[in-house]
């Protein structure tokens, strides 16, 4: 059955290159030692197929449930994710967290896919990173901003807890989950069953709250009433990851979250004792960020072809 399957993917591969439907099915059908039903399924299933199909791209980026397209990339400098999340059938799309000098990047590859930028978000003002919101518009003029209104930084488009971002048919519902900041957000697809948590809920960890507005007692409140009441199969996407994680799920940081399955004055001490250093770039990154990131002149480089 795997080997099937592998060859299925590998013939509608094939199906792409080869225009002619006839030609096709022939050289199916004249594969050797085929199971007869796996070769009548196969013919059957693609051949139906016109020659300018748009599986292309479908085929390798899909989501697991088939209706989202779904990508997650790093700045390797500040362990930032950026997370891109498009609709499948219409092929626009938002971009969550995005680095300034990773813009190049993404639209670079939201260009491969031939998505439709529609917003970009920010899960909170950043201290670590210049967010590439601002940056992108001179790449995708039509492009949206989007920050939490309590976060008193500037944006096109405020959003609270109880919002819902439409992209395409599909929809990201917002959380507020203040207590790393002011203005935390965490963003939820119940189609592709992710949480985007940005700096609140990390991967066995959660974000610090010794500056920027932080509350320890407000941070794990948020936690465990808006995201760790999630469905237990829903994925954790975070804002950062220092060890080379890149997802978790509600289910394994009820389980397995050291600092989260404290109770809340343990977990009030702990916080107070981490010791962390400060930020490098907070001076710099925090201002730039109240203000949508740096904003460019239009004459901005773009990336050629």
């Amino acid at each position: 059955m795997e080997i099937s399957n592998k060859l299925l993917i590998f013939f509608r591969y094939l199906r792409v290159k080869i225009k002619d439907i006839k030609m096709f099915k022939n050289l199916v059908k004249q594969i050797p030692k085929f199971n007869v039903y796996y070769k009548n399924q196969l013919v059957k299933s693609l051949s139906s197929m016109t020659s300018d199909s748009p599986m292309k791209y479908n085929a390798c980026m899909k989501h697991p449930n088939e209706a989202v397209i779904f990508r997650q990339l790093v700045d390797n400098a500040t362990y930032t994710y950026t997370y891109i999340l498009a609709d499948l059938k219409t092929r626009e799309a938002v971009i969550i967290d995005p680095v300034y000098e990773k813009v190049e990047r993404d639209v670079e590859l939201i260009n491969q896919l031939e998505l439709k930028l529609k917003y970009a978000l920010n899960t909170h003002v950043h201290a670590d990173h210049i967010t590439g919101s601002g940056r992108l518009k001179n790449f995708v003029p039509n492009i949206k901003s989007m920050i939490s209104e309590a976060s008193k930084a500037k944006a096109d488009i405020h959003i609270k807890e109880g919002d819902k971002i439409q992209f395409g048919n599909e929809f990201l519902h917002v959380l507020a989950t203040p207590g790393h900041t002011n203005g935390c957000l965490t963003y939820v697809s119940h189609t592709a069953k992710i949480a985007f948590t940005g700096d609140a809920l990390l991967i066995r960890g959660c974000g610090r709250t010794d500056f920027q507005q932080g509350s320890s007692d407000t941070l794990y409140d948020s936690i465990h009433d808006k995201i760790l009441s999630l469905p237990d199969e829903y994925s954790v996407f975070p804002g950062h990851d220092y060890v080379g994680r890149t997802s978790s799920s509600i289910g394994e940081e009820k389980r397995f979250n050291p600092r989260l399955t404290q109770k809340k004055k343990e977990f009030i001490e702990t916080m107070k004792n981490l010791n962390l250093v400060y930020p490098r770039l907070m001076d710099v990154a925090v201002p730039a960020n109240l203000v949508c990131g740096i904003q460019e002149p239009s004459g901005d480089n773009k990336p050629e072809n």
